[in-house]
């Protein structure tokens, strides 16, 4: 699983904090849509996404980052100085990588975020489907970023 990478200080991501929030999530997205893809569809016969999916997509993202900030940091624990491996949900190889005690991390997180998006109106199969045509598609980043930044502007907005 590729790592995200970025140039900017951590001063700096203090001083853009709607766009520090808008790539992490997109990397959290990246993360959990290899962690709960069932099956795979191709992108070009994807349908479109409504307002609504937009909104509940971006609802899941904002709620599902504070449960993977906890288990990251849960696991960095157990794991030490090492970097914590890409962790792939439905690929038991990569939970059964981590030390004991990290497992249980892993899946608690992984139950946690699918049943987030569950909650949010979305099944398994549409929240990755949305997350394929986020990575090819500008205009849909910017509308799921727009939408992030009124959700944490105004959490109960629609």
């Amino acid at each position: 699983m590729a790592k995200f990478y970025h140039s900017f200080s951590v001063t700096r991501w203090r001083q853009m904090p709607f766009y520090s929030i808008f790539l992490g999530l997109i990397a959290i997205n990246c993360l959990v849509s290899s962690t709960l893809i069932y099956s795979t569809k191709v992108a070009a016969q994807a349908p479109s996404i409504n307002d609504a999916e937009m909104m509940n997509y971006a609802r899941s993202l904002l709620r599902m980052e504070p449960a993977r900030q906890q288990a990251l940091q849960e696991i960095k624990k157990i794991i030490g100085d090492g970097d914590v491996p890409p962790i792939i949900c439905n690929d038991s190889n990569s939970i059964t990588k981590l030390p004991e005690k990290a497992r249980g991390i892993a899946v608690n997180y992984c139950q946690r975020s699918q049943k987030i998006v569950e909650e949010n109106q979305l099944s398994i199969d549409r929240f990755n489907g949305i997350t394929m045509q986020l990575q090819n598609n500008e205009d849909l980043k910017g509308q799921i970023y727009n939408r992030l930044l009124r959700l944490q502007k105004s959490p109960n907005s629609p």
